[in-house]
């Protein structure tokens, strides 16, 4: 159960977090056929690439080429 329980302006409750995981894996509305975890897919709306395959291979691109890795500059005031 989490915590993102909300009401509505009819009263009725309202659970984001269940109604995120009942649909993570519905085509999202857009141009980028993606699903709504981020995975890429093809018209059938089968997996091509997952999101973590897509992470995965930016971060190992990134980290083997000498370049320094980006880094936040929140908080160094």
């Amino acid at each position: 159960m989490t915590k993102e329980v909300y009401r509505s302006a009819n009263g009725k409750t309202v659970d984001m977090g269940a109604l995120r995981l009942k649909n993570e894996r519905v085509r999202a509305v857009g141009n980028m056929k993606v699903n709504a975890r981020g995975d890429e897919i093809d018209d059938l709306n089968r997996i091509i690439t997952s999101k973590n395959e897509a992470v995965n291979r930016q971060y190992k691109k990134t980290a083997g080429s000498g370049l320094p890795r980006p880094s936040s500059t929140r908080g160094s005031q």
